[in-house]
């Protein structure tokens, strides 16, 4: 936990006898920065951010008020504490100093030894606070290379010497997800590939996610067909599912002999067939419900050529779903126009051209939900 010595006060007071009494007060205790009007003090934190603000509220030009309001607005200071010291002191001005998010309010003139001991309470419980949010982050980072270290990382061994070409990417919105991948080999005439979208998101969508990509893998060890496979998967997370959490789950086969792709889905998005001389097009789209919600989930099974020089792309609904800032969706109408200009010659161009598109889309929009991308390409 930070020392609280090592905190940091901004003070901000158009009064310098004002800011004089509380530099003396608090010098020796902590570290000081001083602003004398609003404009300097929002200056003041985006420069040199402290750890709490010591706030007048009748300032000339942008009054403290207004300087509340805006630290308020910003994600990096919604959580600054921030102590209003102000001559105001009827109930409806300390009323809408809190309503705009103060955190202690104090009338002047006021005791020194009171506002001291409200800065060190101030700091105690955001230095508890802060500790707190870096331990949980550590825990997250942790869970996230461990569920990346889930997902299939060399994909050679699956693709040598079958004439394919497989990428895949995923990119959680928050440090863990519920996306999934896998690409398996379960025999030298077959490549299974899935991808699936568990429902929620943060630590229970990520354990669901690890339980799901286990039970598929042993799965499709078993069974030949995506549909049988997926069934499976299906009756296994619905046998024992308190949280009534589900996935959308994508399933295809490749008959290496033939190449022959047959393909199932649990209430997942379409995939894109990409072909040198047609427009791109949907296939294989959702015919059971999502997996994990009911038992004799009826998922069907459709069948794809794939020819030479033909991909298949599967992704999660966090591609067609990735909004920009005036929260218009990607959607499968650009989807398919992308694919229509894309020129991309291998499986990896195709997963990363099109998660530029996405990002290309949504600006500096926030990620709203995890990314998955994956691309079988048939290169004879």
């Amino acid at each position: 936990m930070k020392d609280l010595s090592e905190c940091r006060v901004l003070i901000v007071d158009d009064v310098k006898a004002n800011v004089d009494v509380l530099v003396q007060a608090l010098k020796d205790e902590y570290k000081l920065s001083v602003a004398l009007n609003g404009e300097a003090a929002l200056r003041s934190v985006e420069k040199n951010p402290p750890d709490i603000v010591l706030l007048d509220i009748v300032m000339p030009g942008i009054d403290g008020y207004e300087v509340c309001r805006r630290l308020r607005e910003v994600e990096a200071t919604r959580e600054l504490p921030i102590m209003f010291l102000s001559s105001l002191e009827d109930v409806k001005d300390k009323t809408r100093g809190f309503e705009l998010g103060a955190n202690d309010y104090l009338t002047k003139p006021f005791e020194i030894l009171e506002v001291k001991a409200r800065v060190q309470s101030l700091l105690k419980a955001k230095a508890y606070a802060d500790a707190v949010k870096e331990a949980m982050a550590r825990d997250l980072r942790i869970a996230r290379d461990i569920q990346m270290g889930i997902l299939p990382a060399d994909l050679r061994p699956c693709t040598d010497g079958t004439g394919l070409d497989i990428h895949a990417v995923l990119e959680p919105a928050q440090e863990v997800g519920g996306d999934l991948y896998e690409v398996l080999r379960p025999a030298e005439d077959r490549v299974v590939v899935a991808v699936g979208d568990v429902s929620g998101k943060g630590i229970p969508a990520s354990i669901f996610m690890a339980v799901t990509i286990t039970l598929l893998r042993s799965m499709a060890r078993q069974f030949k067909q995506p549909d049988e496979i997926l069934r499976r998967v299906n009756d296994e997370l619905a046998a024992e599912n308190p949280s009534g959490m589900f996935a959308t789950l994508q399933c295809a086969v490749v008959d290496l002999r033939s190449g022959r792709v047959t393909c199932a889905s649990a209430g997942h998005p379409p995939l894109v067939v990409v072909s040198p001389d047609q427009r791109p097009r949907f296939a294989a789209g959702a015919t059971g419900v999502p997996a994990g919600l009911f038992a004799e989930n009826q998922v069907e099974c459709c069948s794809i050529d794939l020819k030479a020089g033909d991909t298949l792309v599967m992704y999660t609904d966090g591609v067609t779903e990735a909004m920009n800032s005036s929260r218009d969706l990607f959607g499968e109408e650009r989807l398919l126009a992308h694919f229509a200009d894309s020129r991309a010659a291998t499986a990896a161009e195709t997963t990363a051209g099109l998660l530029d598109a996405v990002r290309f889309h949504a600006a500096d929009a926030k990620q709203s939900d995890d990314i998955t991308v994956v691309a079988v390409r048939r290169m004879r």
